[in-house]
């Protein structure tokens, strides 16, 4: 508002004398409050009112002879006129209602007050947005290293599954031997911890026949009992051929050969046969000998082109005599005269993840597919797994199972599903702690982590603190599993380096892994 000017006017101006104007106003009123129009000194009407006007104009003009009086009274018109502004002003602003002043001797009309209104309010939220912390730690650099590849991640905080950082994380794609932990998570699901498989041996259709008949058991060892093979507590051919020897009355002179649990092929047609000759993986078959190796306590060897072949003269030469070996199929309903077992499944998949045996993930994948009902051929894993994999409340939409050890190449699991999943593995939800106790440790023992060539230099400060999953395939290096970093905070993540990469990716994984320690919680996106 702006503030009037308080200066006293020139008597001597007519057009600024108040005295002048208040005696015109109160001339021209008339008793019912109206104004005649006239001007003072002209007579107005000639009633009572007009003679009381002449006197009161008289008065002031004889009051206006007198100067310190006129400076009064010039004082009082400007107060009354810097006051009705101020009504004015207010209610303007919200304040006094707006209303004129009455003439001398009129009665005014009081105007009703009005009834106040309460305005509409907008409508709170439901609850407040908690606002993000923000963070500082960037491995920004770290994961710009050439030697990633066609880089994809996501790191999670486990405790309020919060994505801290994230590079494709919804992007399905190859995941190498990490696949293995779904493979384990299904079986656990499906066969549970405790399930275990049966080698048998049963009568066969002619007198002195017996049929070995395979029930899924890569880990059934040819080394004599108490010796053990690669596989701790595997079952022993020996055990298996001295109680069949003690059910059949007389000689055994015929060995047939059963492995029909497992339909074919027993090689995935995307694997690369090197993967055989090279000692990683063997022909999938349900019955085969200490994972077909031509050293049963080696983890990787040389692998045979008949793993059933080399079951059966293995079991032959336990019988011991001239027997005959061949392939077949038990007869029907057919007596059991003897039976072996494997470990539980709890070890199995330790066993499995530990060393990232390729075997024992096809053995636990087939087995699932079997199980559950899908069929026993590479083509049945895909549905079983993910069947066995919908209990943990994870979405699998794009995930794509083509066998269960992660060497096909086109296998696909983003890494986000794999956070969400690490999430329940640290939790131990269900019998998923089997998981997180098979997992290797970064600077460990035992297992793919406490290779020479992982987690050294520098990185050796994530040494203890990161149990996970490793992968490689000719097309590319993962690791995924679950950090507990430098702040205390525990953390998810998943980390492919894809492409035309080389044996130092893993050195580059291992290094933005120990970035992902080091920053914890406040591990930056940018």
């Amino acid at each position: 508002m702006d503030t009037p000017d308080a200066t006293v006017p020139d008597p001597g101006d007519p057009s600024l004398n108040p005295a002048e104007e208040s005696t015109q106003r109160i001339g021209t009123a008339t008793s019912d409050g109206a104004g005649s129009g006239a001007p003072a000194g002209t007579g107005g009407s000639a009633g009572p009112a007009g003679a009381s006007g002449t006197g009161a104009s008289a008065n002031l003009a004889a009051l206006w002879a007198n100067r310190r009086l006129r400076v009064i009274l010039a004082a009082a018109v400007a107060f009354v006129l810097l006051g009705s502004g101020a009504i004015w002003a207010g209610a303007a602003t919200g304040g006094l209602e707006p209303r004129a002043v009455p003439a001398a001797g009129t009665t005014s009309t009081p105007t009703p007050t009005p009834t106040p209104t309460t305005p509409e309010l907008r409508p709170a939220p439901a609850a407040a947005t908690a606002a993000s912390p923000l963070r500082t730690c960037s491995v920004a650099d770290l994961a710009g290293d050439s030697r990633l590849g066609d880089f994809q991640a996501q790191v999670v905080n486990a405790a309020t599954g919060e994505i801290l950082f994230d590079r494709g994380g919804s992007t399905t794609s190859r995941a190498a031997s990490v696949l293995k932990v779904l493979t384990s998570a299904a079986a656990l699901s499906v066969l549970g911890p405790d399930y275990r498989a049966t080698t048998t041996v049963v009568a066969g259709s002619e007198p002195g026949q017996i049929v070995l008949v395979g029930g899924g058991d890569l880990t059934l060892s040819s080394t004599p009992t108490g010796d053990e093979s690669f596989y701790q507590g595997a079952a022993h051919l020996d055990a298996l051929a001295e109680q069949a020897r003690t059910a059949v009355d007389g000689p055994i002179t015929s060995v047939v050969l059963d492995s029909s649990y497992f339909g074919d092929p027993g090689w995935e047609p995307s694997w690369e046969r090197k993967e055989q000759t090279d000692g990683y993986m063997p022909e999938i078959t349900a019955l085969q000998v200490d994972g077909d190796r031509n050293d049963p306590y080696r983890s990787t060897s040389a692998r045979s082109d008949d793993p059933v072949a080399r079951a059966g003269a293995a079991f032959a030469d336990e019988l011991g005599g001239d027997v005959s070996v061949s392939v077949g199929t038990a007869p029907a309903g057919a007596t059991v005269l003897a039976s072996v077992q494997s470990q539980p499944v709890s070890v199995l998949i330790k066993q499995s993840l530990i060393v990232s045996d390729n075997a024992l993930a096809e053995m636990l994948a087939r087995l699932v597919a079997v199980e559950g009902g899908s069929g026993n051929t590479f083509d049945a894993i895909e549905p079983a797994v993910l069947a066995g994999l919908k209990g943990y409340g994870i979405d699998t939409t794009g995930i794509r199972i083509v066998d269960g050890s992660g060497l096909s190449d086109n296998n696909a699991v983003p890494p986000a599903y794999l956070t969400k999943l690490f999430q329940k593995i640290n939790a131990r939800e269900g019998n998923l702690g089997v998981i997180f106790d098979g997992l290797p440790v970064a600077g460990g023992d035992t297992g793919s982590l406490s290779y020479s060539d992982r987690f050294t230099g520098a990185n050796a400060d994530a040494d203890g603190a990161v149990f996970a999953k490793t992968g490689w395939i000719d097309t590319g290096y993962t690791l995924s599993g679950i950090i507990n970093a430098d702040d205390g905070t525990t953390l998810t993540f998943a980390v492919y380096a894809l492409g035309d990469v080389g044996d130092n990716a893993k050195q580059a994984i291992d290094t933005i892994t120990t970035g992902f320690f080091r920053c914890g919680n406040n591990l930056s996106n940018n």
